[in-house]
């Protein structure tokens, strides 16, 4: 009996997405009359026919100590090679080529979390000071040179982006580590890449306090030792310079606070490294579905050329604008986006220490207000915390947006109402944006004065970037159909990351293997696989739907379960984890650890010691909301941990056919512990998006 179409299975890559359509609506005539790209041709000179070439357009916005003869040369796919013969410096292009008509004008304005603290203003011309100064430190007294890789784990201080343009003036690889993580996964990450010189700061202030960040300097170190990398030394920037505002001691030959030696280095200039346009610029750790974290490299030409484009046609940033990204630099949206990208078109930017919300709701809005910033960019996570902590604060403040940003996961359509009615007045261009620390910049989002903003869809793909939504079997799913499928980039693009570091096979079997052609060498034939699923509608606006793999994103952040659960499994009385996400109004995904203990383990003190480990070994961000101490986890009869049961459970959401599960009699056990404690705690879920559901209904399938 042939089956209804209800009952006709489909793949995972092609369950129906059922949410409506979002009307467009259209930027106003002002922003439109003063965008930098504002030109409809841009489309037909980004068009496929005129690719790669296209993309002189971007590199054409630096400048080049030699120019390129190969725009891109796709002769080793997927290891694309981007203005090749090309030669620069990502520092002279940052800093140095805008002091004589930018000179005097503001390059940071530096914010502490403490209101009452004074901003700490520097110029174009202060800047150039500053990174030289410092550049001649390094390469002095720490020796380093150009291929060298140094280790940073700094937080939200002026001296980061001093410290980041430094090493690129020297043709140092710097590997920025967000300065949340821990101590240990620092010091993993410095085993990784290979890194001797640990530069780092010794406090900052979140949420009021003055934390202790130089512990996790030694931490680091000891994690590096064990490895079998020895960190000679360490750099340690003082947040206020001359005052000691860490209690852990220095260690003699090793430590050093920076402010004490740059007085030998004052006034001194270092020529920039003139160098080859894939050198890389620098490593950028991404959470995978292994417990190894992947060192993103990302090259000095292609990159910086993406960054600088995209900041001037998507940012729509003027040198006279005030900007304001509200990212962390320890993540990819601050290097590209408050660092390289913005500093390449002489923008203003305004660097803001701490969290949001402190002291109350209000403090984005006085800042904005203050400093005259027109350019604001956030996460949908920020946004959601604000929305929720005061609905109608930002009324109460006279600034005024001309353009607006979301990044790092998707905005729930409700959300980016609020955030264009409110918070940008009915009046900023929203550009909701898609892309990954591997694709250095912006792949699918509006272009702000030609496209119209269409709520919870972040656009069509970026101006030369070619998204296809491809089904389980490399089939393209037409534009229009309903159905999600895996999001897949038809085409290189300049931003793309050139490898992962030290383990390129890596690299081809996360990103391409899927679908390539592994005996072509055109480059037609080797998409790129973002992992992410997602629809595509019939005017080419794509929505994302969720991760394809196992990671968790939590407020932007994300997470690999293969981490979460290997940090578990550190506590001795752990037998098996499991990590799944849990909606949160606010950050969109918590991570929950289901464990099974060891025979004659007291179950009492599980939790405190899982919860510890986690974030000791990955860092607080990566705290799971619950631990839940059960008989046995769900599994197949291959003994494969179903997450998605588990998943469904946490989220109230129903488990499907269990049947052929090995053990389905804990699911039962299961669902009753969890969804009863939560009743009890107040803790059910509500207004959980539709594509949420779907996500979590897929976590673990791939695995």
């Amino acid at each position: 009996m042939a089956q209804s179409e209800e009952q006709v299975e489909v793949s995972e890559a092609e369950i129906a997405a059922h949410w409506r359509e979002e009307e467009l609506i259209h930027p106003k005539s002002g922003f439109v009359a003063q965008a930098n790209m504002a030109d409809p041709s841009v489309f037909e000179r980004f068009s496929q026919e005129n690719f790669p070439e296209c993309f002189r357009e971007y590199a054409d916005l630096l400048t080049w100590d030699k120019d390129w003869h190969t725009t891109l040369d796709s002769s080793n796919p997927p290891f694309f090679n981007w203005f090749v013969g090309g030669k620069l410096n990502a520092s002279y292009n940052c800093v140095d080529r805008h002091l004589a008509k930018y000179g005097n004008k503001v390059a940071f304005t530096w914010v502490s979390e403490i209101e009452e603290e004074p901003d700490r203003v520097i110029s174009y011309r202060d800047l150039w000071v500053m990174v030289n100064e410092f550049a001649a430190l390094l390469k002095d007294f720490v020796g380093v040179q150009a291929g060298d890789r140094v280790t940073l784990h700094m937080p939200m201080v002026l001296e980061l982006p001093v410290t980041m343009l430094a090493l690129a003036r020297l043709g140092v690889t710097h590997s920025q580590v967000f300065g949340g993580f821990s101590g240990v996964a620092c010091g993993d990450r410095i085993v990784d890449s290979e890194s001797r010189v640990l530069i780092t700061s010794d406090a900052y202030y979140r949420s009021g306090k003055l934390l202790d960040h130089k512990v996790k300097a030694d931490e680091a170190v000891d994690q590096a030792e064990k490895g079998g990398v020895k960190v000679d030394k360490v750099l340690v920037w003082q947040r206020y310079p001359g005052k000691a505002s860490s209690s852990t001691p220095m260690v003699e030959g090793r430590d050093y606070f920076v402010n004490d030696l740059l007085k030998d280095y004052r006034d001194q200039h270092v020529n920039p490294v003139s160098l080859p346009a894939d050198h890389p610029l620098f490593l950028m750790y991404t959470s995978g579905t292994t417990a190894k974290p992947k060192g993103c490299q990302h090259s000095t030409g292609g990159y910086l050329a993406y960054a600088a484009g995209t900041s001037k046609f998507y940012q729509d940033i003027h040198p006279e604008d005030v900007y304001w990204c509200m990212a962390d630099i320890g993540w990819i949206t601050g290097h590209s986006y408050i660092v390289y990208g913005p500093l390449s078109v002489a923008a203003s930017s305004v660097l803001y220490e701490g969290v949001p919300n402190y002291p109350d709701p209000g403090r984005p809005w006085r800042i904005a207000k203050r400093l005259g910033v027109n350019i604001f960019h956030t996460a949908p996570t920020t946004i959601r915390m604000l929305r929720k902590a005061g609905h109608d604060e930002p009324a109460r403040y006279d600034y005024h947006f001309k353009h607006m940003t979301t990044v790092g996961e998707p905005i729930e359509p409700e959300v980016w109402r609020w955030y264009y009615d409110v918070v940008g007045k009915g009046e900023a261009a929203i550009v909701d944006t898609y892309w990954q620390t591997e694709t250095g910049g912006f792949i699918g989002t509006t272009l702000p004065a030609l496209e119209p903003m269409k709520p919870g869809s972040c656009g069509p793909g970026a101006l030369g970037v070619v998204p296809v939504i491809l089904d389980e079997d490399g089939n393209k799913i037409e534009p229009g159909s309903g159905k999600a499928g895996n999001i897949c980039i038809s085409n290189p693009w300049p931003g793309r990351m050139q490898t992962i570091y030290g383990d390129p096979e890596r690299f081809v079997d996360t990103y391409y293997a899927k679908y390539a052609k592994r005996d072509s060498k055109d480059w037609r034939d080797w998409p790129y696989v973002t992992g992410d699923g997602g629809t595509q509608g019939a005017d080419g606006y794509l929505r994302v739907v969720g991760r394809v793999d196992d990671v968790i994103n939590v407020a932007g952040h994300r997470l690999g379960t293969k981490e979460l659960e290997s940090a578990a499994l550190t506590v001795e009385e752990i037998g098996e984890a499991a990590a799944v996400p849990a909606f949160d109004e606010l950050k969109g995904r918590v991570p929950e650890l289901y464990v099974s203990l060891k025979p004659g383990v007291d179950p009492s003190t599980v939790e405190d010691l899982v919860k510890g480990a986690v974030s000791t070994i990955i860092g607080p961000i990566a705290r799971p909301s619950h631990v839940w101490v059960t008989n046995d986890l769900p599994k197949t009869r291959s003994g494969k941990i179903m997450r998605r049961v588990i998943a469904s459970i946490s989220n109230f959401i129903d488990v499907g056919d269990t049947t052929t599960l090995a053990n389905p009699e804990v699911v039962e056990e299961i669902r009753v512990q969890v969804q009863s404690a939560k009743v009890a705690a107040g803790q059910v879920p509500k207004g959980v998006p539709a594509n949420v559901i779907e996500d979590i209904r897929r976590f673990g399938e791939e695995n």
